[in-house]
């Protein structure tokens, strides 16, 4: 945490801003370790402060060292015109990506003699580049996906639920020691799988159809994320030929992701390559974003990204083919930049698995 407080200071010297809140939870976990669903943290050049509700007095005494606390039962804001902690006449500012116009409004009101001034970026620049700690978290998360994806392959089969695999994602990830899921569980079969974000449904699977399972958890706070398509008995020739054409597309990325690189770049290599066998019209998204406290969070991958990787990121690559009428295919798995390279996290098998 003073590492990233550090970093954090310095950048707001850059932004001449007297005083930073904090006001979206993933950014507070990240400065201050508190965990909880309600807080804000103030970043004063001499002070630290955090405020929170009685439902958290004891769990934030527990997770936060070296910021004053103060626990409230009226609001957060109020909370901190009564401490007198933002002062007439400065410059504070915020998460311009993040508060709700709504409570712009409120601070506003509640501090009239305050100038807010949005700081896009400036906590994500900083937490998009991972400590040891972190991508050791990481780590675990991806661990237990893999785990979970293993023992699903042996009871998907055809007649069951989407929901019913859904499902079992879910309760496994638990029993594994998750925290709970990254995000709602892709199960996709059929035409379905030409859903990017197929969520699942009471649809049943049936032989000849390619599956897609997008599942990911969290683990103390930081996520996975992991997509592999399946096939249930006999597929056609072009359900195998797109499987081909996007394992190769993202092999090729993985095998070109390295520090320094944009990420504009990256993405071309597995764009391109989806591009030669005439199937660029059937890949709709990104390819990749970073992984840490959220599930999407910097660098994005993409064509109109304007970062460069740096060692430390944490990032998916996850090229995908969707025909609608027919079906999809995405292969998806995190990987860690590093100074030459890339360390990729994920193990789950990647060749077509037929059940």
């Amino acid at each position: 945490m003073p590492n990233r407080l550090k970093e954090f200071r310095e950048q707001l010297n850059l932004t001449g801003v007297t005083a930073f809140l904090v006001t979206f939870q993933p950014h507070l976990r990240y400065l201050t370790g508190f965990s909880g669903s309600n807080g804000i943290g103030l970043v004063t050049p001499g002070a630290l402060y955090l405020v929170t509700d009685g439902r958290y007095a004891v769990q934030v005494k527990k997770e936060v060292r070296g910021w004053k606390i103060f626990v409230t039962q009226e609001s957060l804001f109020d909370e901190l015109k009564r401490r007198d902690l933002l002062r007439p006449g400065w410059r504070v500012g915020f998460d311009g990506n993040s508060l709700m116009f709504q409570q712009y409004k409120q601070l506003r009101k509640t501090f009239p003699k305050v100038k807010f001034a949005p700081q896009a970026d400036v906590i994500e620049g900083i937490a998009a580049v991972k400590d040891n700690d972190e991508i050791q978290k990481i780590r675990q998360a991806v661990a237990i996906t893999d785990k979970v994806f293993g023992e699903i392959l042996d009871i998907v089969k055809p007649g069951m639920r989407e929901l019913d695999i859904a499902a079992e994602i879910s309760y496994r990830h638990r029993r594994h020691g998750a925290e709970t899921d990254a995000f709602e569980i892709i199960v996709a079969s059929g035409e379905r799988s030409a859903l990017p974000h197929g969520q699942a449904t009471s649809k049943k699977l049936k032989r000849g159809e390619l599956v897609t399972l997008d599942l990911g958890c969290v683990y103390q706070g930081y996520h996975s994320d992991l997509t592999r398509t399946v096939g249930l008995g006999k597929l056609t020739a072009e359900a195998k030929k797109i499987y081909r054409i996007v394992g190769d597309a993202q092999q090729k990325a993985i095998d070109e992701a390295r520090s320094g690189m944009k990420a504009a770049e990256l993405d071309a290599v597995a764009r391109d390559h989806i591009k030669q066998h005439g199937y660029e019209k059937f890949y709709r998204h990104s390819l990749g974003h970073g992984i840490g406290l959220q599930i999407h969070e910097a660098p994005r991958i993409s064509v109109q990204s304007k970062a460069v990787l740096a060692a430390g990121n944490v990032v998916t690559i996850e090229p995908g083919i969707y025909i609608p009428g027919s079906g999809g295919v995405r292969i998806e798995d995190d990987i860690v930049i590093t100074d030459g390279h890339c360390e990729v996290l994920t193990h789950s098998p990647k060749e077509l698995v037929i059940l």
